[in-house]
């Protein structure tokens, strides 16, 4: 693990965006970072479309789509 030195600014962002996400500040931090290289690895899909995949590949299902059939 290694220490990322960022502005206060973006410190101020990330603390008030862990709050409404009800994550810890480096966890916000973390998320971020991933869904930044994600999309930077996936200039194509929206960031609903990285978001999707991420939860399908963790196995998250929606009850309401799975019984939609």
């Amino acid at each position: 693990m290694g220490i990322v030195n960022i502005d206060d600014e973006l410190h101020d962002q990330i603390r008030r965006a862990s709050s409404v996400a009800c994550r810890s500040i480096n966890a916000q931090a973390g998320f971020w970072i991933r869904i930044g290289m994600l999309c930077e690895m996936n200039p194509t899909l929206s960031f609903q479309q990285v978001m999707a995949a991420e939860l399908q590949a963790a196995g998250v299902t929606s009850p309401h789509l799975a019984n939609a059939s």
